[in-house]
């Protein structure tokens, strides 16, 4: 029975163990200013005159995410520059160890 008493009513020290993580989880979202952030978000795209087509982008564009980003594309262009980078360190180091054949002293950085 959920009535007066019933477990509609229970304090926090009562909840079940589902029902006190989700009151955590509510509460770091609180403190987090996720709630009060989606909140804006929301009143923002309730708010908005002219529906836009895509709500998810709104919110994305809202919250400062980029939209249309292509993160594979991006994935594999960061690896590209970390390798090309790798190799130009091995060639920096290279080039040092000439320069100090060469002259017969260390190389300055």
């Amino acid at each position: 029975e959920e009535g007066v008493g019933g477990p509609a009513s229970m304090s926090g020290a009562q909840f079940t163990s589902p029902d006190v993580k989700k009151e955590e989880f509510r509460r770091y979202l609180e403190r987090s200013g996720v709630i009060d952030a989606l909140t804006k978000v929301l009143v923002g795209l309730y708010e908005e005159p002219e529906k836009p087509a895509n709500a998810l982008d709104f919110v994305k564009m809202t919250l400062g995410a980029p939209t249309g980003v292509d993160v594979e594309a991006l994935k594999a262009e960061n690896d590209q520059l970390r390798e090309k980078n790798d190799q130009m360190t091995q060639k920096v180091v290279e080039l040092t160890k000439k320069i100090e054949t060469l002259t017969g002293a260390p190389a300055s950085d």
